[in-house]
C-alpha cells in the first residue's frame, strides 16, 4: 500500500470541497483541518477556514460532537462519520486519513440536519465518499 503526502492530501481535500460546492450549489463545509489527535489535545497540521486564529484554541471544545464517536468505536482508514445536530463551530464531519490523522470538517453557519435537507446534499456527498476511497487506498502519512 502506498502512501499520501500531507500536501497531497491536502490537494484532494480542496478538489473535494470544491466538488461538493459545485454538486450543492453553496457552501457545504467553509472549515476544515487535518489534525494529529496523536498527542493530547491534538494539533493542527493544516487549516482552512474563516477562524484561522480561533480553530486551535477551541479545537478541544469543538470536537465534543465528534468525540464519543471517535473513542467508542474503532475506525479504519478512510471510513468517515457526520454530527447531525452539530451547531456553529461544533464540528460536522470527520474522515480518518491515516494513523491518528483526521480531516475534520465544519459548517460554521449551518448544521448537518440543515445542510442535508436539501436533496442536492446527496450528489455532494458523492465527491466525499470518493475521497474516502482515495484515502483508504493510499493513506495519508506524516513523519513527526
Amino acid at each position: 500500500m502506498t502512501t499520501m503526502t500531507l500536501n497531497e492530501a491536502t490537494s484532494l481535500i480542496r478538489t473535494c470541497v470544491e466538488q461538493m460546492n459545485t454538486h450543492y450549489r453553496r457552501t457545504v463545509f467553509d472549515e476544515w483541518a487535518v489534525v494529529s489527535l496523536r498527542e493530547r489535545g491534538g494539533r493542527v497540521l493544516s487549516y482552512h477556514g474563516p477562524r484561522r486564529e480561533d480553530f486551535q484554541k477551541h479545537f478541544a471544545r469543538d470536537l465534543d460532537s465528534l468525540r464519543r464517536d471517535i473513542a467508542s468505536r474503532r475506525f479504519g482508514i478512510g471510513d468517515f462519520e457526520f454530527a447531525r445536530y452539530a451547531v456553529g463551530t461544533k464540528f460536522e464531519a470527520f474522515l480518518v486519513l491515516g494513523e491518528g490523522l483526521y480531516l475534520i470538517c465544519n459548517n460554521t453557519a449551518a448544521s448537518m440536519e440543515d445542510i442535508s435537507r436539501d436533496p442536492r446534499w446527496l450528489g455532494a456527498q458523492v465527491p466525499f465518499v470518493e475521497l474516502s476511497d482515495r484515502v483508504r487506498a493510499n493513506p495519508v502519512s506524516v513523519e513527526n
